[in-house]
């Protein structure tokens, strides 16, 4: 394939001749992770959405834990991209813990409807960023907060992250509902 021509991935969209396998295939595993999760939100009785999640310290309701994986998927990303362009992430678990309350606090009532569909266009938003990655950019390592300042690459940020967060969300999720 010439630089002037592009591969079309599953979703139809062009991608261009640097596209990485390795990125398209972390960028599907987002979305099914969203899409496990949005399939198991949608079938919550309003009950069950309103539902202290009372694991540990953590109070926040099953609606407002679902509205909180598609709120994080932008900076999840941002941080990834960050190590994948050579630079350092220095946050803290204090500092997510603070984003986290915050959040809670400002989304208390979130509907079912609102968080479903943030869920669903910021996981293809994310994925879409991931796709564009190269396997250089992947493989980069920078210093990352969250893992005590050892260098880390972006693909671990990544798998560790946006990948991650919503498979293990749904989990609990499925713990404190008994389902």
């Amino acid at each position: 394939m010439s630089t002037s021509q592009a591969a079309v991935n599953v979703s139809g969209k062009k991608e261009s001749p640097g596209a990485s396998a390795r990125a398209r295939a972390l960028a599907e595993r987002i979305e099914a992770g969203a899409r496990e999760l949005a399939a198991f939100a949608e079938g919550l009785s309003d009950a069950e959405w309103k539902t202290p999640m009372a694991s540990g310290t953590d109070r926040r309701t099953v609606g407002v834990i679902v509205h909180h994986v598609a709120n994080m998927y932008p900076i999840e990303v941002d941080v990834a991209k960050t190590v994948a362009g050579g630079g350092a992430v220095d946050v803290t678990w204090d500092a997510v813990a603070d984003i986290n309350a915050k959040h809670a606090a400002e989304t208390a009532g979130v509907t079912k409807t609102a968080a479903i569909e943030l869920l669903r266009r910021n996981s293809r938003a994310a994925a879409e960023a991931v796709r564009g990655l190269t396997d250089e950019e992947l493989d980069r390592a920078a210093p990352f907060g969250l893992s005590y300042g050892a260098p880390m690459t972006a693909q671990f940020v990544i798998e560790d992250h946006a990948l991650r967060h919503s498979w293990h969300h749904l989990a609990r999720i499925r713990k404190a509902l008994k389902r």
